[in-house]
């Protein structure tokens, strides 16, 4: 193929040379024609140094002198020119022949041009198409270098379990043939981002100790209709090669995407036709085959459900955030590498850490190794974490500070001792660990770390209880400095607010007049007047919520006035912090 290529290269640069040259030499021996005045011409006339005039209907007369140079001057377009040329012996020539062939000469040299172009480009675009693209280089990573097992997955026992059986039909497909079962043809991981679904799939590989072939469903979303689904069958066709293997096709949503019924909708023909092949391939295998296509997505729902029937994508292993159990193994797996002071507790970190995933689980400790470097200590002390874990939720600390006013800081210290007294008063087992006025580099003014308990499922008081926590500090500002007071500081508190709403309305059924019924549902079938519906029911119960915080805030006023004095003072409160004013205010009435 190089050899091809550089074979096509020389012979194009040749080309290019060869006309070049002739270009070039044919404009040296034809220099610009000189240009003369209309007076002089008709004085040269007379003169008899004209040979040769060419007559046409530009503007512009061109000519020879009696020794062979051209001369241009203004055409009158005067009747009887061309009679009084001739009769002073000057040849004339109703066309420009010259320059005639000079403009064709330098048409057939931009075209040959553009040609040779042309050309390079089509064998460069096929060279792609059936070499570069067409056949892309999918790393596969041999079973010696295959060497995470599920030992290196923490957390996520129930996906590890149902895994190991497919890891023994891999392994012994004669065993399951005999009874007639067949090898899972797909198996698609789906969970929140960053849960480990790219290292439970090499797990699996490496526990199989077969062949890893890892892409991307982006590698084939191509511009050229045919491209992908070219892609595809390659792919399969070095699957195959190994005999065993597993292909890993991450974020697959990017071609498998639910394909529209209607006539009209247009569609995406060359995502279409990458997603039909993949189709195609999968109900290609032969049972007991060996390969096992696994398949991650963060939305399971979008995907087309000609993918998620059976002998296709078979299994749907949900890969979940991790509980606190799993949280520490994650902490102490990633921990193996970095020397900790004996004064971390890595337990304390899980149960601070709901809802992490173990990404940020990986980043969290890497955060805390780079501030522990930044101090030139030998070892990773427990106020690197506390530090990191801050860090990784709200950003780092503003440094310059100058330019906040007093009057913005004490917004700032009502808002967020709003949200910390809310969240004492009606969620005593939600931990506030640390309130803040100082400004992060997230664009946050300050914030309230709020860590709920783990929980598998969540009721429709501890939804409530998040939105009317989430709307506490829009409250106490509107109680400390009056309705015309309020500021945007609240913005993305009242879009989690909005969203939790309307979850429990459209998809929960946790309202009376809407009863059970799914409006996403509804609006997909064609109801689409429920969006008035479930906007005024929305509407309506965020005003009972803001005011059921509202009269709660002033019931507490003074608890509410005195954290936010203090937060002016000390500019961060932790939980001590917090329990000693509670404390304070209720032993002094």
């Amino acid at each position: 193929m190089k050899k091809i290529k550089t074979k096509y290269i020389i012979a194009g640069i040749l080309i290019l040379a060869v006309l070049s040259a002739a270009f070039f030499l044919y404009r040296g021996t034809h220099s610009e024609p000189e240009k003369i005045s209309y007076n002089k011409f008709l004085q040269l006339t007379k003169e008899g140094k004209i040979q040769k005039v060419y007559l046409d209907n530009t503007d512009k007369l061109q000519g020879e002198y009696t020794d062979g140079e051209a001369f241009i001057t203004d055409n009158p377009r005067m009747e009887g020119l061309k009679e009084s040329l001739l009769l002073q012996n000057i040849v004339v020539e109703e066309k420009d022949q010259s320059l005639q062939k000079e403009q064709i000469f330098t048409s057939a040299f931009a075209l040959a041009l553009i040609g040779v172009v042309v050309y390079f480009s089509q064998k460069n675009a096929s060279g792609q198409k059936m070499g570069v693209i067409g056949k892309s280089s999918f790393n596969a990573v041999i079973p010696e270098k295959t060497n995470i097992s599920f030992d290196d997955v923490a957390g996520n026992e129930e996906a590890k379990e149902s895994l190991q059986e497919l890891v023994d039909f891999i392994k012994n497909p004669e065993k399951y043939a005999r009874l007639g079962a067949r090898l899972p043809r797909g198996v698609i991981f789906y969970g929140s981002p960053g849960t480990g679904k790219t290292l439970m799939a090499k797990a699996v590989a490496g526990e199989s100790n077969v062949p890893f072939i890892s892409v991307s469903g982006s590698d084939f979303v191509q511009v050229y209709v045919g491209l992908g689904a070219s892609r595809i069958r390659d792919l399969f066709k070095k699957a195959r090669s190994f005999g065993k293997c597993v292909i890993f096709i991450d974020e697959i949503d990017a071609l498998g995407k639910k394909r529209s019924g209607s006539l009209d909708s247009g569609g995406n023909d060359e995502r279409d036709q990458t997603l039909n092949a993949l189709l195609s391939e999968m109900s290609g295998f032969e049972d007991n085959e060996g390969i096992v296509v696994i398949a991650a997505t963060n939305r399971l729902d979008v995907l087309d459900e000609a993918l998620l029937r059976p002998g296709r994508f078979d299994r749907h292993i949900e890969i979940q955030l991790p509980d606190i159990r799993s949280r520490l193994k994650i902490l102490k797996l990633h921990a193996k590498n970095k020397p900790l002071d004996n004064g971390v507790d890595l337990e304390e970190v899980a149960q601070n850490t709901v809802y992490f995933s173990g990404a940020k689980l990986e980043n969290l400790l890497n955060e805390a190794a780079i501030l522990a470097a930044r101090r030139c200590s030998d070892k990773i002390h427990a106020e690197d974490i506390v530090k990191a874990f801050y860090t990784v939720v709200a950003g780092s600390e503003k440094k310059d500070r100058s330019g906040i006013s007093q009057e913005d800081r004490r917004v700032t210290a009502f808002h967020e001792a709003g949200h910390a007294l809310v969240t004492r008063l009606i969620a005593p087992e939600n931990r506030v660990t640390r309130i803040t006025i100082i400004p992060s580099t997230k664009g946050a003014g300050g914030f309230s770390m709020n860590i709920p308990p783990d929980r598998m499922y969540h009721r429709k008081r501890d939804m409530e209880n998040s939105i009317k926590i989430a709307l506490a500090g829009r409250a106490a500002e509107e109680l400390a400095f009056g309705t015309e007071n309020i500021t945007t500081g609240a913005a993305n508190d009242l879009e989690k607010a909005t969203e939790t709403l309307l979850n429990m309305f459209r998809r929960f059924g946790m309202n009376k007049r809407s009863g059970l019924l799914n409006y996403d549902v509804l609006y997909n079938n064609g109801f689409q007047q429920v969006q008035d519906e479930i906007l005024e029911e929305c509407r309506k119960r965020m005003d009972e919520l803001l005011k059921e915080v509202k009269n709660l805030l002033k019931e507490n006023k003074k608890l509410l006035v005195a954290l936010a004095e203090s937060l002016l003072l000390k500019e961060t409160l932790d939980e001590k912090d917090l329990d000693f004013i509670l404390q304070a205010c209720e032993q002094a009435g």
